[in-house]
């Protein structure tokens, strides 16, 4: 019987890491979750990362990050208003405020390291550029190159193995993530997506918005409501 091989998903609790999680499931692969907190207001999404983990059978590794310079964010700044725009204009009005600098080239050295040291051939992540809030690190050139830079400074592609980058949701909207949701058996009812955080979704952030638009176009119900 073939070995299955080791991937490190990078797992937030949210819809789409989520997804990407049981898309690694379903392709054979045999996930390690790598959860991180850096100090994010919707710290809620570490609990649902830990019952995606859970239900999915695999083991999670969480790492904390203390960056102080992250404050510039909304999204880890409660002092500072989270963006509330129609859904229309998401990802049409220049970055905005809930960027966290350098957010996915930190997660994605993290899991490179953590790839590095247990013998994982590639990092699966959930990011998404059609349906999104305009992150630059989302992009699939910048997702290209960090593939090449996990070769290139790790000690399994310096000896000639293979440690890609995979990212299953690059070209989705958020309607085809939830049906390949659907499809792959993905616990959505255990998923936080909200960067408000408090104790339901608050409906109004870019993530609840475009969460929303996702289920609507794809014609069913969000079991996490």
């Amino acid at each position: 019987m073939k070995k299955q091989m080791k991937v490190v998903v990078l797992l937030s609790g949210g819809l789409d890491s989520t997804t990407a999680l049981y898309w690694a499931k379903a392709r054979g692969y045999a996930p390690v979750a790598l959860a991180i907190r850096y100090g994010q207001r919707h710290i809620k999404e570490l609990s649902a990362a830990r019952a995606v983990a859970r239900r999915a059978g695999v083991p999670l590794h969480e790492v904390a990050l203390s960056l102080p310079w992250l404050g510039v964010s909304s999204l880890t700044n409660k002092t500072l208003k989270l963006p509330d725009i129609p859904l229309s204009k998401i990802g049409r009005g220049g970055i905005p405020s809930t960027y966290v600098p350098g957010r996915n080239t930190m997660f994605l050295a993290l899991a490179a390291s953590l790839a590095d040291a247990t013998g994982a051939g590639a990092i699966v992540i959930g990011a998404n550029a059609l349906d999104y809030s305009g992150y630059p690190d989302c992009r699939p050139s910048f997702l290209n190159a960090f593939s090449k830079v996990a070769k290139l400074g790790t000690r399994v592609g310096a000896e000639g193995g293979t440690l890609k980058v995979l990212a299953p949701l690059l070209r989705l909207d958020k309607k085809g993530i939830v049906r390949l949701a659907r499809r792959v058996g993905a616990p959505l009812e255990l998923t936080w997506s909200c960067y408000a955080g408090g104790a339901r979704p608050c409906g109004a952030c870019d993530s609840c918005r475009l969460r929303a638009k996702g289920f609507r176009e794809a014609g069913t119900e969000d079991p996490a409501l």
